[in-house]
């Protein structure tokens, strides 16, 4: 069986979650086309920590369980070896991950490359991932890492997309995230506002700014506002620009080859917006949370250079296209699987 250990809610949004799931997909697509039995990891269960974050699981159809509240957050709710488990949370120890082993083979997605977990292997498959820092922060260790954006968890629907850039930008896409507690997609709307632009604003389903929203799309049209979207790769398709929280979602616009400007507004971000501003992938307008003016101010010179720019537009997206090739979940569920006998570790590239 797959476990895994996720939370998504309106604290910390949904990104954790969602790339869980999106592996999860990946799993239970392989399994079908391998025709694994019910024993095997076609089986899958998320463990969460709240009812939030187990109804979001359960909504794509997957078993989740709440073990309870204090310490028993952390109960692995799963009894027996040989499982294969999944750990994508940053308040983990490296007790619970120890004492995990005894269920089966651990996997720890990271983010921030500055801890050596207990655990059989290790995903970052962000871009900027060092394979030197992880040689020697896992050096005397039997942890396999795996690196890259070739990991980078994207749906089915990012695959060989068709996009191409526009002469002129008409149709923007802002997103900030699942939670979105202080409303920085309005702030920055804001500063970009234009009548003659139409704004895809979207709004994830733990925002608290619902209200906000729906007042601000009657006061002025051209605002639209999209809740759980499922077809995020045809609504990128449609957009000539984005302005994107850093995240999983700068790899689906990479994947579709959408020029957006991004920021960060966590540390766990910082790394590949700054990333992206040294590649020159897009524009990169610094950190939300340590100066929220001075990004706001970097977004709309950026937003600006590139609404007048189709040549730096252009520029962007084929930069973008090859940072992935949308084909990271399939090797990240070939890995998993890897460890509960239904598929071939040398198959996983």
């Amino acid at each position: 069986m797959l476990v895994v250990r996720a939370d998504g809610n309106a604290k910390i949004g949904a990104g954790h979650l969602m790339r869980c799931l999106t592996i999860a997909d990946a799993v239970q697509r392989l399994s079908a086309r391998e025709d694994v039995n019910a024993n095997g990891s076609k089986e899958i269960m998320f463990i969460c920590a709240d009812e939030d974050s187990a109804r979001l699981a359960q909504d794509r159809g997957y078993r989740a369980d709440v073990p309870g509240t204090g310490a028993d957050i952390w109960s692995p709710g799963i009894t027996g070896p040989n499982h294969t488990i999944l750990v994508d949370h940053y308040d983990v120890t490296d007790a619970y991950l120890e004492g995990l082993q005894q269920y089966g083979k651990v996997f720890m997605l990271d983010d921030m490359q500055k801890h050596a977990y207990p655990v059989d292997g290790v995903i970052n498959y962000n871009v900027f991932a060092d394979a030197e820092i992880y040689q020697k922060l896992y050096a005397g260790q039997q942890t396999e890492c795996f690196l890259g954006a070739k990991y980078a968890p994207l749906r089915e629907q990012f695959q060989q997309v068709n996009y191409e850039i526009r002469p002129e930008v008409r149709q923007v896409l802002l997103t900030t995230g699942g939670g979105d507690r202080d409303n920085i997609a309005g702030q920055i709307l804001d500063e970009v506002y234009s009548s003659d632009m139409v704004y895809h604003v979207l709004v994830g389903r733990f925002s608290p700014n619902f209200a906000y929203w729906q007042e601000r799309m009657q006061a002025q049209p051209n605002i639209q506002v999209h809740y759980d979207v499922q077809d995020m790769a045809g609504m990128m398709q449609m957009c000539d620009l984005a302005i994107t929280a850093g995240g999983s979602t700068i790899y689906e616009l990479a994947a579709v080859g959408v020029p957006f400007v991004c920021f960060s507004y966590a540390e766990n971000q910082e790394a590949l917006v700054e990333y992206i501003g040294r590649a020159q992938t897009g524009g990169s307008a610094g950190a939300w949370h340590i100066d929220p003016a001075k990004c706001r101010k970097r977004i709309k010179d950026i937003y600006t250079d590139l609404c007048r720019d189709r040549e730096l537009r252009r520029q962007y997206g084929a930069r973008e296209r090859t940072l992935t090739d949308g084909q990271g979940a399939l090797r990240l569920a070939k890995i998993l699987m890897a460890e509960t006998g239904t598929t071939d570790r040398k198959n996983e590239g």
